[in-house]
């Protein structure tokens, strides 16, 4: 349960429904295995697995989802084999050249019929909803990734009005300044020892720096011949450390004994309890860490 990404969507408009409203709106996409002829099925399921089975978790004014991807595994190499096979007997029985927009449709012919066959595998993606912040929250690195879950909830909700926080200041510019004018990062937040340069525009170099300070002479360096700050390690609090990207996506989001201490000090019985203590105690951190990082990175534009 305990997210290792963060990609951050801010409601345009309040988000006003009740967690019981949103679980019966969830239900109209409850997940169901792949049929065999489905090549991927999405849908959702009980957050807290095995020990639940409501499709939305509340507490605290948050209601966290869960979606469930499944897919079929068919290697292209193996759809290839097939088809080769089959356009060869047909070029020898017949005594004729098999064409493209044949070619096309004995393809898709053999996909129907390995796809019964085939193994599937699946993927949970994890978000909530922290309605009082106006926040959507996310557990994904990849912008495609949590796509396909709001696709999802939008579809389910009839209207979910998300953006990407719109900030004053870019993330990499600011990034920037913060190894080149040390020290320069705004309290609670701090350096780690990881960090990625990158020249601009599309065709530019890069340059990874692992386990190193970040205030040398050599990194400063490459900054004022023009290389900017594209993946920045960062400390917040001494609870958290986490990596942030120029596109403002949080990555490799680790908690420290802090946050575990927090938990040593409430006595879940159950999973179910268990699950409840870190939902709490994660999301009241995270809403506490994004306020102090957009703080940090210039605040958001009033537009």
């Amino acid at each position: 349960m305990w997210f290792k990404n963060l990609i951050i969507y801010r409601f345009s408009k309040p988000f006003e429904l009740s967690a019981e409203d949103l679980e019966e709106k969830l239900n109209e996409k409850r997940f169901r295995s792949c049929g065999s002829q489905d090549m991927s099925t999405y849908g959702w399921v009980p957050p807290l697995g095995r020990h639940g089975d409501m499709l939305t978790h509340a507490a605290n004014g948050f209601a966290m989802v869960c979606a469930r991807k499944e897919e079929k595994i068919l290697p292209a190499s193996v759809i290839n084999d097939v088809l080769n096979e089959r356009i060869e007997t047909i070029e020898q029985e017949q005594g004729r050249q098999v064409f493209s927009k044949e070619k096309k449709t004995l393809k898709d012919d053999v996909i129907m019929e390995l796809l019964p066959k085939a193994f599937t595998k699946s993927q949970n993606t994890f978000a909530y909803i922290d309605a009082e912040a106006g926040w959507m929250i996310v557990d994904a690195s990849s912008f495609k990734k949590a796509e396909e879950l709001t696709s999802c909830l939008r579809e389910c909700v009839g209207s979910l009005p998300l953006i990407n926080p719109a900030l004053k200041n870019a993330p990499s510019a600011i990034m920037t300044q913060w190894l080149q004018q040390n020290p320069s990062v705004p309290s609670p937040l701090s350096l780690g020892f990881d960090c990625e340069l990158r020249e601009p525009g599309d065709e530019g170099g890069q340059i990874s720096i692992k386990k190193q300070e970040l205030i040398t002479d050599e990194i400063l360096a490459h900054l004022d011949a023009g290389m900017q700050v594209s993946k920045l390690a960062l400390n917040w609090d001494d609870a958290q450390t986490f990596v942030l990207g120029d596109d403002m996506i949080i990555r490799k989001l680790k908690f420290t004994e802090v946050i575990e201490e927090k938990l040593d000090e409430i006595n879940a019985e159950t999973a179910a309890e268990q699950f409840d203590a870190d939902f709490s105690v994660m999301t009241l951190s995270v809403r506490q860490l994004i306020k102090d990082l957009i703080e940090a990175l210039g605040g958001e534009s009033e537009q």
